[in-house]
């Protein structure tokens, strides 16, 4: 049985078109590798939390050389973790943004401070080339649960109340932020 809209009502030579199953914006983060590294980030974490949770317990029953070895295991965790998702993020913005128009920067993929970084370091590159414009690929914020913060509102919070730019959704896709950047190159900082 066919999903609603898996295929389109025209035939072709007899054949059926089929449309694909997955949004093409987000077909990078289907990649095995940035799977792979964010699942090793998640584990990182997860063995981070235990051995700063054991930390703490250990301290509390007087051990402190334990809790000083677990705290340090708990660190060497993080740090690996912060390594894999940095790893990860690098990898699917640089496949995202590969064939992108100048000034077209996407952010499917990246967790929200990953995507802040990301758009402040574009923000300040297109700026220095004197562009006068940016769109951010964020989203609808579809996928995401309501009372979680998006990329989408995190760019925007970005855009209007720490660099005070001009934005507006783009009016043929509510996912993408046009950001009008200051004319003189200023970076319009508060």
């Amino acid at each position: 049985m066919f999903r609603l809209g898996s295929v389109l009502n025209v035939q072709h030579s007899g054949l059926w078109t089929v449309k694909p199953q997955y949004d093409v914006n987000q077909a990078n983060q289907l990649n095995p590798h940035f799977i792979g590294l964010r699942d090793r980030a998640q584990r990182e974490g997860d063995a981070m939390a235990r051995a700063f949770n054991a930390s703490q317990v250990a301290y509390r029953s007087g051990q402190g050389a334990r809790a000083k070895e677990l705290s340090e295991e708990g660190n060497t965790h993080k740090a690996e973790m912060e390594r894999l998702n940095r790893e990860a993020s690098l990898w699917i913005f640089r496949e995202n943004n590969r064939n992108s128009q100048s000034g077209d920067i996407d952010l499917h993929g990246l967790y929200v401070k990953e995507a802040v970084k990301f758009a402040e370091r574009a923000i300040i590159k297109a700026q220095r080339k004197g562009h006068s414009e940016i769109q951010f690929i964020v989203g609808k914020g579809l996928r995401s649960p309501s009372a979680q913060v998006t990329i989408r509102s995190a760019i925007e919070d970005l855009i209007s109340n720490y660099y005070r730019f001009d934005a507006a959704y783009h009016p043929d896709n509510a996912g993408v932020l046009v950001v009008r950047l200051k004319p003189d190159g200023a970076l319009g900082c508060t």
